[in-house]
């Protein structure tokens, strides 16, 4: 049996944490954490991201990002939405994945929209929805891109569901590793979920 909940519990303390809140103990790293999770264990996360977004009581203000939401968003705006079954039957979803992520659903127009609104002092950046938006952004491109951004001392956290260890990431436990050195843990999970 799954020990998603101890561990959701573990990341509802942590993320009020005051230390993890100011970024203190990173040696000048921007504050990028990681909570992996098992893919079995997704309605489990959605229910707790939903339950701490709302949570008034909570010594910080989650605000959740679903990178599945931005990509439909990015798509309505630029009126793709409605032709994409047509061009993809037309051309193939080889072309559809790479004129996207070139273009529409670039890692860059992502990282604009999710800074549209801005953060403040005591926010949490909680990333959802790495999932569902794959193949069309992977979060590390995300991450990657922030680094230009002015984020402060907001921290991020992404709900990742696969595995991150010894500074590589591997969406759903399946696909190919991806090394990524430059987030954290934030609630360990040793080698296997």
């Amino acid at each position: 049996m799954s020990d998603i909940l101890e561990r959701l519990d573990k990341l509802k303390t942590r993320i009020q944490d005051e230390g993890f809140l100011k970024g203190e103990g990173l040696s000048n790293e921007v504050n990028f954490n990681v909570f992996c999770y098992e893919p079995e264990d997704e309605m489990a996360v959605r229910f707790f991201t939903e339950q701490i977004v709302s949570d008034q009581e909570l010594k910080c203000h989650v605000k959740e990002i679903n990178l599945y939401k931005i990509f439909l968003k990015l798509c309505e705006d630029s009126r793709l939405i409605d032709r994409l079954p047509g061009i993809e039957k037309k051309k193939g979803p080889e072309f559809i994945l790479r004129n996207l992520q070139s273009g529409t659903a670039s890692a860059r127009n992502f990282v604009n929209e999710i800074f549209k609104e801005g953060f403040s002092e005591g926010d949490v950046l909680m990333i959802t929805g790495v999932g569902e938006a794959f193949p069309f952004i992977r979060s590390h491109d995300i991450l990657n891109n922030m680094r230009s951004q002015d984020i402060g001392s907001v921290p991020i956290v992404v709900l990742y569901p696969g595995i991150f260890v010894d500074s590589t990431v591997q969406l759903f436990g399946r696909l190919p590793k991806i090394g990524y050195y430059r987030a954290f843990n934030i609630i360990g999970k040793g080698e296997k979920l």
